[in-house]
């Protein structure tokens, strides 16, 4: 989809039928909970047996932790509270399955790119594999049953991350928003729910999981991101054309490529503005991927992590900028 489309998501919520939902269960129940899924997926007759991790969020850093949501592989929410949680993550990290969060399950699958069908089969296996081990909790007029009734019925949320920059631009982003509430979408910030579109990076999903198929849901989706991504190509074409849009992408990659300190909000605005340079024919000499991999890189909690130490804001800026800089050189 022309690089407008950076990652693909499916998530499945599910929850054991013997125990009480999450917000119910004390901290021992919860370590029960965590011991019988991790079990069920070591049981599972899949390479994804012998192919994760397991990380408690009790033993984790706050980076750690913060890392986790920076990569989408956790939820602001699951950080935010310890006790009988846990994170399972294949070793390629495409999937992780948070233990404990509002549902006791909630198996998620990320692809790069634009790739639902992809992303949902990979998911749809797993899920399969985990019932043939788990009782989940299932009606049969209501189906999977979930702490909150909105995500009742297949319990699925599919979505992707958009780099809307010229739609930003245009303001035509709350426009779109409102209409696609009647389509039972959702248009979200970088980290789905309150959270702000970092870098005009947008998350796009599926509010309706009750009366409604998986593969209905996936299609309208698949249908509304195809027009999206329509009227961002077209609005970058005439916002190209611009002077002025062209000296900020050509400005963008020079601050890039030459600051001695930059702050993570800077970073995301510059990277967004190359970005869109590159996807609009602006910038030749640049790979879309290398950027993309730098939006994630960038982060402070990730770069503590990857960097293995502490750092102050000033220490990070600077080594944001000398990695920044040194990945796109000439």
């Amino acid at each position: 989809m022309s690089n407008v489309v950076m990652l693909t998501r499916i998530r499945l919520a599910r929850n054991l039928r013997k125990y009480p939902f999450p917000c119910r269960l004390n901290t021992d129940g919860k370590n029960k909970v965590v011991e019988t899924v991790v079990g069920a997926i070591k049981n599972s007759n899949s390479p994804l047996a012998d192919d994760f991790d397991v990380l408690y969020v009790k033993d984790l850093s706050e980076a750690q932790r913060i890392s986790l949501v920076e990569a989408h592989l956790a939820s602001p929410e699951f950080i935010s509270d310890s006790a009988g949680r846990a994170i399972v993550l294949s070793k390629d990290r495409e999937m992780s399955i948070m233990i404990n969060e509002e549902d006791h399950i909630r198996l998620q699958i990320l692809k790069k790119g634009f790739d639902l069908e992809g992303a949902y089969d990979v998911a749809d296996k797993l899920d399969t594999l985990l019932d043939e081990n788990l009782d989940f909790a299932f009606d049969e007029k209501l189906g999977y049953l979930t702490q909150c009734p909105t995500n009742l019925g297949t319990g699925m949320r599919a979505s992707v991350m958009l780099h809307l920059p010229a739609l930003q631009k245009s303001r035509a982003v709350s426009r779109i928003a409102g209409n696609l509430q009647k389509l039972g979408l959702t248009i979200r910030g970088t980290y789905g729910e309150g959270s702000e579109p970092e870098g005009a990076m947008y998350q796009l999903s599926n509010q309706v999981t009750l009366g409604i198929s998986e593969k209905a849901a996936i299609d309208n989706l698949k249908n509304i991101t195809t027009q999206l991504v329509n009227q961002e190509l077209s609005a970058q074409k005439r916002i190209a054309e611009s002077v002025r849009t062209q000296d900020k992408v050509l400005r963008s990659l020079g601050i890039l490529r030459s600051a001695k300190l930059i702050s993570c909000d800077e970073a995301m605005t510059l990277l967004s503005n190359v970005r869109f340079g590159i996807n609009a024919g602006l910038l030749e000499d640049i790979d879309i991927n290398t950027i993309d991999k730098l939006i994630f890189d960038i982060q402070p909690a990730t770069m503590i992590v990857n960097k293995q130490e502490s750092l102050t804001a000033e220490q990070r800026d600077i080594l944001r900028a000398e990695y920044i800089g040194k990945v796109l050189k000439k």
